[in-house]
């Protein structure tokens, strides 16, 4: 029998000190958001399981914790990811004509870790707008994405973007007939992967097996990463068709105007990558940095999101796990204790006074309660507030 203070695998507490510098994540994150005009909403925990599950939240079926509810009898889901349920708000709730921008942050659910050692609970942060199809907004998002990064203290970052519409476009320039879903799933696992045995099998079977450029094709396509050079391969090595035109014309815009707002940050290309190729419909990216492995961050375009609910808006945007960053950012500047002033405990009202005063002006003012002087705590008291001639006064320790 487990001890009952023992938490689910993959489902952890966090601590005062990886809580505070999540906190302070989540504040520097959505004045970002504000400060580009995003509006912030909160949806619910948990929704009935069609709405959670429709469209696009097809994807999200196995991450997602499904229960009856008592009341109604129906079965409900607790988010796996809250960008559908941000497009239901925008549908139905605001349902606005024009451009509206809404960013949120709140912990989803999944049913299992997304990787060996992912926390199940992520706390999930993003920013979407909706209504506009053109590039600004594309441009808008990785923009936002960018400037939160650096204002957390992050630098050398990599964006690599991407397209989804290359698989599409690729397939139709190269005459093949239409595939069905399992196969062309597997086509796009294998190029994310950059699986070249897999898609040479895949090639010779079915549909593909009749088109005699597809295995070289496809398997180049896995080589398309890199800087500037990579829209020029591709222009010469794949197939010619409007999709890929247009997602190669989109890429190099973007790129161009990320280079000239953010020089710091290297933006390059990654062809081959169609991760969420179910749930993008173009443009894409994923930044990477401080040495972590996976994205820090990843967006793009959704214009068909919020189609389920009865509106096709264009969308774009993206999210990203602010424990996760947390952790990035303790290991690599680690979590400074923060400094704060030392009081004593006393009913002298000149004493309550100046304490009430320094909290009033932003300070961190610990109490020391009698009998516990020398408690350890994450705050690091370096000045202490001292009876000097008289008065109360802050000195440093």
């Amino acid at each position: 029998m487990s001890s009952a203070w023992l938490l689910p695998e993959h489902i952890a507490d966090v601590l005062p000190a990886q809580a505070r510098r999540v906190e302070e994540l989540r504040r520097i994150w959505l004045d970002a958001a504000r400060s580009y005009g995003y509006e912030l909403v909160m949806p619910p925990l948990l929704e009935h399981i069609e709405s959670l599950l429709s469209g696009t939240g097809h994807a999200l079926d196995l991450k997602t914790f499904k229960l009856v509810d008592q009341l109604s009898g129906r079965t409900l889901g607790v988010r796996a990811d809250a960008t559908p349920q941000v497009a239901r708000i925008d549908a139905h709730l605001l349902n606005r004509q024009g451009v509206t921008r809404l960013a949120y942050c709140g912990p989803v659910l999944h049913t299992r870790p997304a990787s060996p050692h992912a926390s199940r609970e992520p706390l999930q942060l993003g920013a979407e707008i909706y209504g506009h199809a053109g590039l600004e907004a594309d441009l808008e998002a990785t923009e936002l994405s960018l400037q939160g990064l650096l204002a957390c203290g992050l630098n050398d970052l990599v964006m690599d973007l991407a397209d989804v519409r290359l698989v599409d476009g690729v397939l139709a320039g190269l005459g093949v007939p239409q595939l069905d879903k399992a196969t062309r799933l597997a086509i796009v696992a294998a190029l994310t992967n950059k699986d070249v045995a897999v898609l040479r099998e895949l090639a010779g079977q079915g549909a593909l097996a009749a088109v005699p450029q597809a295995a070289e094709v496809l398997t180049g396509l896995t080589t398309l990463f890199g800087g500037d050079e990579v829209l020029a391969k591709a222009r010469e090595a794949l197939p010619a068709h409007p999709l890929v035109d247009a997602a190669l014309n989109d890429l190099a815009w973007l790129a161009g105007h990320l280079r000239s707002s953010q020089p710091e940050v290297r933006v390059g290309f990654d062809l081959s990558d169609f991760s969420g190729y179910a749930y993008y419909s173009g443009t894409r990216f994923a930044v990477y940095g401080a040495g972590h492995v996976d994205a820090l961050v990843r967006g793009g375009r959704y214009d068909e999101v919020g189609a389920v609910f009865g509106r096709r808006r264009p969308a774009v945007g993206f999210s990203l796990d602010l424990k996760i960053l947390a952790e990035v950012l303790a290991a690599r500047i680690g979590l400074a204790v923060r400094s704060a002033v030392r009081a004593p405990w006393g009913e002298d009202p000149a004493l309550r006074q100046a304490v009430r005063d320094l909290r009033g002006q932003g300070h961190t003012v610990v109490c020391v309660l009698p009998g516990h002087e020398h408690d350890v705590q994450e705050f690091d008291c370096d000045r202490e507030l001292a009876l000097v001639d008289g008065r109360w006064a802050v000195r440093a320790l």
